[in-house]
């Protein structure tokens, strides 16, 4: 099932992997270099709604997800915001950290914010092609692991 949240984020064009009731979407502003947003599919509005299978199901994706990001973005932390102040659905912001500066296509990345909280007023905002290309650079990683 698709919901507003994985809609707003660009579903299906940012989707990066389903894993059980979640999906992993790059996130079109990006703070830094490999920012994610991992959204349940299951029709909750808090986290304690959620299934027992959905609990399961998220260790798998975030495996998933700092498997990829750490080979792709090489980051030194990763935080996973749970906001919902204005998107409902259960999800996460996912924001790998780093030291410095990633390069992507045209694009340098820095985490403004480092060493403290993620800037996520601050961030590069990918075009089409950009999105396109991270999200086929994703992808790609996600299938060869």
């Amino acid at each position: 099932m698709t919901n507003a949240t994985m809609q707003k984020f660009g579903h299906p064009r940012s989707a990066v992997a389903d894993v059980g009731a979640w999906t992993v979407l790059v996130r079109p502003k990006q703070p830094t270099l490999g920012s994610l947003v991992l959204v349940c599919r299951e029709d909750a509005k808090a986290f304690s709604e959620l299934s027992p299978q959905a609990f399961a199901d998220l260790r798998d994706a975030v495996a998933g997800i700092e498997r990829v990001l750490k080979a792709h973005v090489d980051y030194q932390r990763i935080n996973y915001l749970m906001l919902m102040m204005v998107d409902p659905d259960v999800h996460f912001h996912v924001i790998p950290r780093y030291d410095g500066e990633r390069r992507f296509g045209q694009a340098a990345f820095t985490d403004v914010g480092w060493p403290g909280p993620p800037d996520l007023g601050t961030a590069v905002d990918l075009d089409d092609a950009a999105l396109d290309a991270l999200v086929a650079e994703l992808k790609s990683r996600w299938a060869a692991a």
